[in-house]
Order: structure tokens, then sequence, then C-alpha cells
């Protein structure tokens, strides 16, 4: 078994003194630390109920909330960093489509999961709410974890 020393050094964002707020998505970085238990399937859920960004067309704000849940192989990504990842988005002009596929090519790109899903569920504007579902791999089944 590494060390903690080792194991951890990829986590820049989690040990930095000050927190750095990334511009857009693609200045963000997801970061990873090995997963421990490689030898079975287990689901990671995350949920950020406050994720905005703009509409490319309009710069109004978008709002809603993406949930990411996905199976690990070797690596999982560490929260702080996924938290400004998303908080990227705040003055990023993209569609509610685009918006979830990217995240999801984001995090499969980080830690190459076994299966992934990306779910965004946007408040109403203009009296339409909207709702996207992208997917790595096979669809996630809690039944058969």
């Amino acid at each position: 078994m590494q060390s903690d020393e080792k194991r951890f050094a990829g986590l820049t964002q989690l040990k930095a003194s000050q927190t750095s707020f990334p511009l857009t998505p693609t200045a963000a970085k997801l970061e990873t630390f090995d997963n421990m238990f490689t030898d079975r399937d287990y689901l990671i859920e995350f949920n950020c109920p406050e994720y905005t960004s703009l509409c490319p067309v309009t710069g109004q704000p978008d709002m809603g909330s993406i949930v990411i849940r996905y199976i690990p192989d070797k690596y999982c990504i560490e929260s702080k960093s996924l938290k400004l990842y998303l908080f990227s988005f705040r003055n990023y002009n993209t569609f509610h489509e685009e918006a979830v596929n990217l995240i999801l090519d984001t995090v499969v790109k980080a830690c190459s999961p076994r299966r992934a899903e990306v779910v965004g569920r946007f408040c109403p504007r203009g009296g339409i709410a909207i709702n996207v579902k992208a997917v790595f791999g096979d669809s996630i089944n809690e039944q058969t974890i």
C-alpha cells in the first residue's frame, strides 16, 4: 500500500491555503485520487443544487441542479476540485445540453470510470424547464451494484 503522501500528491486544490476560482470550465482541473476498492463496483454521487451558467444568446442566468453519478475504476474525483469546476460555469455561456455533456466528458477524461451519468435539472425560464441526461457506458442500475 502506498503512503498517504504519495497517494494525495496530486490533490493540489484541496491542500491549497488559498482557493483559486477558475473562470471557465476549460481552465478548471478535476483532480483525482486512487480508488482503494477497485475489486468491486460501488456508486459515487455528487449533487450540486446551486448550478448556474449563462445563456449563450441572451446572457441571462440559468439555474438548476447537476447530479453526477459514477462507478469508479482506478480513480475517484476529489470533491473540492469538482466544486471549483462546477463553479467555473457561473460566467460561462452554454446551453443546458452542452453543459451536461461537457461535464460528463470532463468526468470521464479525469477518472476513466466504469460507468457514469450526469443529469441536469434546470429551472424554468419562459415557462419551460429542461432536464438533460448524458450517459457513459451502460446506464447505472443500483439494483445490480
